[in-house]
């Protein structure tokens, strides 16, 4: 009986996912797919269906969206890309600045501890900042339910902003998707097993995502490889990595977090909207539209950012090149802004 209504609980997240995908796709919203089941993910977490995503289902997804990325790349691209690398770097460093900014003011304002104010706030990988963050004096909690908090944020507003910006007047009826060669597939299959495990070997961060990502544009920008993926292994991995960040949210977590609800909506929609006022300058400085320099300063997954800037009309390989790099620098500074924050908290009274 109980595996029964396991079964039952995941065919009614299918199901309840399938018609939020379905209703966001008409409404020409991009990433549908991913919305879709996050939002319903949401929903069942927090009223204790007791669900979850396997993290090697998680990390295979995690590879077909590296994939999918590495096939945007083309050699102009590259180039393009190393021409602007000082741009890209002073636009990590901003975000980066912005988010060790919210972590201070709220240690300031004693709204949360140091340490926990510094990892829940900073805009890098949610799953790498809450492994670190123990090790660092952080509670973990708190940290990964501000982080999935900001990643759901982001994903919305990143969404609505894209939905908003993206003229879809024209689009008419969609175009039948072309054929997928299966050869084109397997080296698909080969170059996403290949680039995890030897990231995986380099201790690279989120190496599931980055691994595939650099091998694959590598070898695609190069002419090496012809990669390609089937709608249907893309709409799945939209939607596992939809599943993986809404079932995080549970009723437990709420009620441990409740008291610090405040201070986590503000700390969230402190960074989106600094980033997000620092994306309007850009458009100032850079050659670039405001859609792509938002999505490039989101302080979002890695991830969930790709799936929204492939689907909409940005600068794809401006976006995943600042992305990429801040969560490498949010790796690396994470720690050192941490222990600055605690430093400069207030004395207990």
């Amino acid at each position: 009986m109980s595996s029964l209504r396991f079964l039952g609980r995941w065919a009614a997240l299918l199901a309840a996912s399938g018609l939020l995908a379905y209703g966001l796709e008409h409404a020409h919203f991009p990433a549908a797919l991913l919305l879709g089941p996050m939002v319903a993910a949401i929903a069942f977490g927090v009223g204790g269906a007791d669900l979850s995503v396997p993290k090697a289902g998680f990390q295979a997804a995690q590879a077909m969206i590296g994939c999918l990325v590495a096939h945007t790349v083309t050699g102009e691209i590259v180039a393009t890309v190393t021409e602007d690398g000082l741009l890209i770097l002073a636009v990590v460093l901003v975000t980066v600045l912005v988010g060790g900014a919210v972590g201070w003011a709220l240690t300031r304002l004693r709204i949360l501890p140091g340490t926990t104010a510094a990892w829940g706030s900073s805009p890098g990988g949610a799953a790498a900042m809450v492994a670190m963050s123990e090790e660092y004096g952080a509670d973990p909690r708190l940290v990964a339910f501000m982080q999935y908090v900001r990643v759901v944020a982001v994903v919305l507003s990143a969404s609505v902003m894209a939905r908003l910006l993206t003229d879809v007047s024209g689009s008419g009826t969609a175009a039948a998707p072309a054929a997928v060669a299966p050869l084109s597939v397997l080296v698909t299959l080969a170059v996403a097993a290949c680039g995890a495990a030897l990231a995986k070997l380099l201790r690279l961060p989120a190496y599931a995502l980055i691994g595939p990502m650099l091998l694959g544009a590598a070898l695609h920008a190069s002419g090496l490889a012809a990669m390609a993926l089937p709608m249907p292994m893309l709409d799945l991995a939209y939607a596992t990595i939809g599943w993986y960040v809404g079932l995080r949210f549970r009723r437990e977590t709420l009620r441990e977090t409740v008291t610090a609800l405040p201070g986590v909506v503000i700390a969230t929609l402190g960074v989106i909207a600094l980033c997000g006022g620092w994306a309007y300058g850009l458009t100032f400085l850079l050659p670039i539209d405001f859609l792509t320099a938002y999505l490039a300063t989101s302080p979002g997954g890695l991830d969930s950012v790709a799936i929204i800037a492939v689907g909409s009309k940005v600068d794809v390989s401006f976006v995943l090149a600042v992305q990429t790099l801040r969560l490498f620098v949010v790796l690396v500074t994470g720690p050192i802004v941490a222990k600055w924050i605690a430093r400069s908290a207030p004395a207990a009274p």
